[in-house]
């Protein structure tokens, strides 16, 4: 039996699939992805998955712009995502942790006004008083988008960018909060017909 240890890296990585409800999938998919500065974080695609590795800022900074890229084009679009940090790590992006702490695509999205629907499930898997620190962060959010109970998750409905950095403020506060290995899990929908409005926010 392999004898797995926790590591003392601080690479951060994100399994997601991006799943455009549309016959030109392909080109939805390929924008967004084109659209998108990948240089501050390693990144492989396999049939299943996409997975980024790298600076936590840089991996949310990613996939939020891949998310919001492919939603603009007002195509029904759904993201799920798995986060990580911790325990048992890997040396895969390594490379990319000399980066600096500057999100390269903040300037292109922050403005973008795309209304989701996002449920996820927070897991601090190494300790550290976290329901605190979850219960106080989702209690922030709700100052910015509407938050409910849902089984197995917490539901955000609000501005794609608004939900997208909530949930790196509870992943990083969770951190910050002595998980030393934190996973966060995301389902997001945007444009669905099924939201009747429940999106709508002033």
């Amino acid at each position: 039996m392999t004898n797995q240890q926790c590591s003392e890296s601080r690479i951060a990585g994100c399994s997601f699939s991006v799943h455009p409800m549309s016959d030109n999938f392909i080109e939805v998919i390929t924008h967004a992805l084109k659209s998108v500065d990948k240089s501050k974080v390693w990144m492989e695609t396999d049939d299943v998955t996409t997975t980024i590795r790298g600076k936590l800022v840089h991996v949310f900074d990613v996939t939020k712009s891949i998310f919001i890229h492919a939603a603009k084009t007002g195509e029904h679009v759904a993201f799920q995502a798995t986060y990580s940090l911790g325990c048992p790590g890997d040396s895969a992006g390594d490379v990319y942790m000399a980066e600096d702490d500057i999100p390269a695509n903040n300037t292109q999205i922050k403005d973008i006004k795309q209304p989701v629907a996002a449920k996820f499930s927070l897991y601090p898997l190494g300790g550290g008083n976290y329901m605190d620190v979850i219960m106080k962060q989702i209690e922030a959010m709700r100052k910015h988008v509407d938050v409910s109970h849902a089984h197995y998750s917490t539901r955000l409905d609000g501005e794609s960018i608004k939900v997208l950095n909530g949930l790196e403020q509870v992943f990083n506060a969770t951190v910050d909060g002595g998980s030393n290995h934190t996973v966060m899990t995301v389902s997001m929908s945007a444009n669905s017909p099924s939201h009747k409005g429940a999106n709508e926010h002033e």
